[in-house]
């Protein structure tokens, strides 16, 4: 289901912020040379990454799912000088070219991590001010409630892909990953200890404020 149509998203493009060289780099060899390109942030959720990076001047980000380390990059442009973000992705080769980008980049800020990050993120022992999840769907609820309480009060998770392609709208829900999001959205929706709203941007991303 095409949840945009082309001609808006192309307009919006148009008056939007053009993407500094190394992110436009990122986003075009991806587009052109991955095969899952589709799983790529793109030019204007990637500017709204920044954006509330750069209003919230984190200390601390920790990111579940790198992919080729465009997100990361947009990420880290609001972090405080000494911050970090800590970036977590499975796959060596695309851990290989996130770093690839990180250190064209040239930003010492952005720590990677390869492997399973429900064996990762415990061992950080870090207090987050933000958190984007954008990794396998069948693991939201477990990241969610694994990073939640190491959320400072007031911090925010975004949480990409929660419209999935528009899989989450039909009557009856079939595919795995659609029903997994499905059930994320309606348990963060009945969680008490966060506040949360849908943002109809690119594929779906939820904003979670903890109380």
């Amino acid at each position: 289901m095409e949840l945009i149509s082309p001609a808006a998203e192309e307009y919006c493009l148009r008056y939007s912020t053009a993407l500094s060289d190394v992110l436009q780099k990122n986003l075009n060899d991806t587009i052109a040379n991955h095969p899952h390109s589709k799983m790529h942030s793109g030019h204007l959720q990637g500017m709204f990454l920044s954006f509330i990076s750069q209003m919230l001047r984190p200390m601390k980000v920790l990111e579940i799912g790198t992919f080729t380390g465009f997100s990361s990059l947009c990420l880290a442009t609001g972090l405080l000088p000494e911050g970090e973000i800590h970036t977590i992705e499975l796959r060596q080769d695309d851990a290989k070219i996130s770093q690839k980008y990180f250190d064209m980049a040239n930003d010492k800020r952005i720590v990677l991590h390869v492997g399973n990050a429900l064996d990762i993120i415990p061992q950080l022992k870090q207090t987050w001010d933000l958190i984007f999840i954008d990794a396998d769907k069948l693991g939201y609820i477990e990241y969610y409630e694994l990073t939640l309480p190491q959320l400072r009060k007031g911090g925010f998770i975004l949480a990409d892909n929660v419209l999935f392609h528009g899989e989450v709208l039909q009557d009856s829900i079939k595919g795995k990953n659609a029903k997994a999001i499905d059930r994320f959205n309606k348990h963060v929706a009945s969680d008490k200890r966060v506040e949360q709203m849908i943002l109809t941007l690119r594929d779906g991303l939820m904003l979670i404020k903890k109380l």
